[in-house]
């Protein structure tokens, strides 16, 4: 495999945000109970080709920023190195205190390389580890690191190691194990079928790192995953050498953590404020942090809310990366429905408010900004609908009319610019019940009778009927064909700026990964409905033929392809690396977007 110098250092952020992401994920994972635990298994893949592709060890930084990610006491790491068989394993370690993680880390960085590589081995220990080490009400987690395609001696055959992964995935799905896989595509040979496989069967996720771009990403799909967390980016800039100010907005009481992570690739030096202007001793019992030559984390238990301000020395000209993610005390309830069972045409009354320690939260701050959405999944068809809901005196409330004889999923979800909370999902059913009652026969006294009154054979009705089968015949497969058409997935992602045309200030790339849209999408979902952008909703984008992209404007927004204005009213083909600039009418700011593949 190629080395990767600079371009691995900068991709460790995107793993660091992954092992962010879901460890505070996984944590909140039962949306009843914020003390909510994890058993998490972290398994590297240890073959030597990793030596070119990660040769200065940063997935074992990115396993220990995991570590540092956990709650303070409470939750169970286990680790494994493997390459076709066990190199190094540590069972699941309960974390009561700070040397409980060091002596996790010092674990990490034991652990040796060696020839070969079998994923199934991997995926079928870490199970292991789980199941020996698991407690009950602790909501459990693999991560899977690996770099390439399986490599196997001799003495074992591709089909033994597909035969020890089915089994294993079959278990994992059983347990209700999720694994998350972490692709290092160095020099473009990972096996990405076989880490999706893995990820889409257990309920996980696949990612692949290869540079910084992966990073916006990799948020996205963790945040459509898990529903718990929302990451904010504070500020990315270049070091002058000198402490630079950033400022850290703690939005209500309700935050149990911030967690305040600082991506460089040379060690940084911090101070912090609170919002009364007060330094905090660093570390104290409030204030936890964790350094390595690759990050620094630190946490906040319990934060005053306000401004509280961050000072952040780094090496001079190096760039530095903020990013901020709160822990919550909220939940959503939805209240109790009437009924589980309805009918076609029904309306079901929806009313949901958000708790904190099972008693309704009264915070003004925290309704401000708060977007309530019902989430409405059609278990036959798979299709999710999103109702708006209303808010009022700090409820919110709404309606679904019940659209088939289908059975239905129904979550609220509450979100703003730091917090995304869901209720426990409810399932109903518009499905006809009890059996369906046979058709009365002639009893045996009737039948001499019968023949006296023996009528025409009813060949109208017959014909009838054969047409009308074929009509039914002939609507199920359009309506086939609509539903595979609506299911039709994207590839690639899409790079996008924002640029405000007064000052000509761009707000930093985002990647969107597109392969969690089907069949269309529009471009307000990839600017995380910003409602100053709300134009956009009608700039929409659908899969065309040879992964290509169909954007179509309904808007009066203007569309250049290559510097040059084109009419997409009735769609406009998007090829890999084209680049697209929309002008807005109703703000005076434009959208840059690069397709790529």
């Amino acid at each position: 495999m190629k080395p990767i110098n600079k371009a691995l250092h900068i991709g460790f952020s995107c793993m660091l945000a992954i092992v962010l992401l879901l460890t505070s994920s996984v944590s909140l994972y039962a949306a009843t109970d914020s003390d909510t635990k994890m058993d998490a298994v972290l398994a590297v893949d240890m073959s030597t080709s990793m030596n070119k592709s990660d040769k200065n060890k940063l997935s074992n930084e990115a396993m220990k920023m995991f570590i540092d990610m956990t709650s303070v006491s409470g939750d169970k790491i286990g680790i494994l190195g493997y390459t076709d068989q066990v190199i190094r394993e540590k069972a699941l370690l309960k974390i009561n205190n700070a040397k409980d993680k060091e002596n996790l880390k010092t674990f990490v960085d034991q652990l040796t390389r060696g020839p070969y590589t079998d994923v199934a081995v991997g995926v079928s220990e870490a199970l292991n580890i789980l199941e020996s080490g698991r407690e009950q009400d602790h909501d459990p987690l693999i991560i899977l690191l690996t770099d390439g395609n399986n490599s196997l001696n001799k003495d074992r055959t591709q089909q033994d190691s597909d035969k020890m992964l089915e089994d294993s995935l079959k278990k994992a799905k059983d347990a209700g194990v999720p694994i998350y896989t972490i692709g290092l595509n160095a020099d473009g040979t990972l096996n990405k079928d076989v880490l999706q496989r893995i990820s889409d069967e257990t309920n996980g996720k696949m990612f692949v790192t290869t540079d910084a771009g992966s990073l916006p990403q990799i948020l996205s799909e963790i945040f459509a995953n898990h529903m718990k967390l929302k990451v904010v980016p504070i500020s990315t800039f270049t070091s002058n050498g000198q402490y630079q100010d950033v400022t850290l907005s703690i939005p209500n009481a309700s935050v149990l953590e911030a967690n305040i992570s600082i991506m460089s690739n040379k060690p940084v030096e911090v101070k912090l404020f609170d919002p009364s202007g007060q330094e905090q001793k660093i570390p104290s019992d409030s204030l936890l942090l964790s350094k390595s030559t690759a990050y620094s984390l630190l946490k906040i238990l319990k934060p005053a809310q306000g401004d509280w301000k961050l000072q952040v020395k780094g090496a001079n000209k190096e760039e530095i990366k903020i990013n901020l993610l709160f822990n919550y005390d909220l939940e959503v309830v939805l209240a109790p429905l009437s009924k589980q069972n309805y009918k076609k045409g029904d309306v079901i009354d929806i009313a949901a408010e958000l708790q904190s320690n099972g008693v309704k939260a009264t915070e003004p701050e925290l309704y401000k900004n708060l977007k309530s959405t019902l989430l409405v999944k059609d278990l036959d068809t798979q299709q999710t609908e999103e109702i708006a809901l209303t808010q009022a005196d700090q409820k919110f409330t709404g309606s679904y009319k019940v659209a088939d004889e289908h059975d239905y999923e129904l979550i609220v979800r509450l979100e703003d610019s730091s917090m995304l909370r869901e209720s426990e999902p409810v399932t109903i059913s518009a499905k006809q019940g009890g059996a369906v009652q046979p058709t009365a026969t002639p009893s045996a006294t009737q039948a001499p009778d019968a023949a006296k009154d023996e009528k025409p054979f009813p060949w109208l009705y017959v014909i009838l009927g054969v047409v009308g089968l074929l009509i039914v015949i002939l609507a199920a497969l359009y309506i086939l064909s609509m539903v595979k058409k609506a299911n039709k997935g994207f590839f690639g992602q899409m790079v996008i700026e924002v640029r405000d045309e007064n000052t000509g200030e761009r707000s930093n790339p985002q990647y969107k990964k597109l392969n969690s849209f089907k069949g269309k999408f529009n471009l307000h979902q990839l600017l995380q409905l910003a409602p100053e952008l709300a134009e956009v909703s009608k700039i929409s984008f659908s899969p065309g033929k040879n992964d290509t992209i169909i954007l179509t404007n309904s808007t009066s927004c203007v569309v250049e392809i290559g510097g040059r204005v084109i009419d997409a009213s009735k769609g406009k083909e998007l090829r890999k690396n084209d680049r697209v600039k929309i002008t807005l009418q109703n703000v005076n700011k434009s959208i840059s977007i690069e397709y790529i593949i």
